[in-house]
């Protein structure tokens, strides 16, 4: 059929590569965002559909973002490679928004404020992350710094490592914080000698552990609160 005259072909959809340059990552959808990572679909393949897949397989980019590589490798459209460059880019956005979330001078006068400025970052983790964090006397965070990554002993959490980042810093008290990425935050006995330990070498140096917390996503608890460290 002979086509129409004053009639024009409709323009081909904008890609996401294109509208991202035209307006900007916000404009885009999670889908859209995900589909310009993993780049040209290929043969046979909409790029798109699978963004659109691996979102619908784990229903949030917080699940997406717990995800192991083998568990998205495993997925129609993706591999190691994908995976991996997924990875990157996900970590790469946590890491921004914990830059963006650290406030220097930021004040941690309670159990209740360390909790709920360090779940965001420890309740994801899959590993056994300890942090310290260096205050001033009037409990405004100075620095915090990661000591040490898997499983705690205290071969791994060294009161030297602990006190020479608070020596460093200047800071006047310490608060110690580490997450269980079991769920449950119930101290183990590990977690008791540690804290004994930190706390008996900050009193000898002059810098006091004021508290301990375990941060994990059936809840958290303060070793100060549960009377293991004595008020000063």
């Amino acid at each position: 059929m002979p086509e129409k005259r004053g009639t024009k072909a409709l323009p081909p959809p904008e890609r996401p590569r294109e509208r991202c340059l035209r307006l900007g990552p916000e404009a885009l959808s999670e889908a859209e965002l995900i589909a310009l990572l993993l780049g040209t679909g290929r043969a046979g393949e909409d790029v798109q559909d699978v963004a659109r897949h691996i979102l619908s397989h784990f229903g949030s980019l917080d699940a997406l973002g717990r995800a192991s590589a083998r568990e998205i490798a495993s997925l129609p459209g993706f591999g190691p490679a994908r995976a991996a460059l997924l990875q990157a880019a996900l970590e790469l956005g946590r890491r921004r928004a914990e830059e963006d979330a650290f406030t220097p001078e930021h004040k941690l006068g309670s159990h209740r404020e360390v909790i709920a400025y360090l779940s965001p970052r420890l309740t994801r983790l899959k590993q056994e992350t300890f942090l310290v964090l260096c205050l001033d006397n009037r409990s405004r965070l100075l620095k915090m710094e990661t000591v040490s990554r898997g499983t705690l002993t205290s071969s791994l959490v060294h009161p030297r490592e602990v006190f020479n980042v608070a020596i460093r810093e200047g800071a006047a008290q310490i608060i110690a914080a580490h997450n269980h990425p079991s769920g449950d935050a119930e101290p183990s006995e590990e977690d008791l000698a540690i804290t004994r330990r930190l706390e008996e070498a900050g009193r000898l140096i002059g810098i006091p552990l004021v508290d301990h917390v375990i941060i994990a996503r059936g809840g958290s608890v303060s070793l100060r609160q549960l009377g293991v460290i004595r008020p000063g």
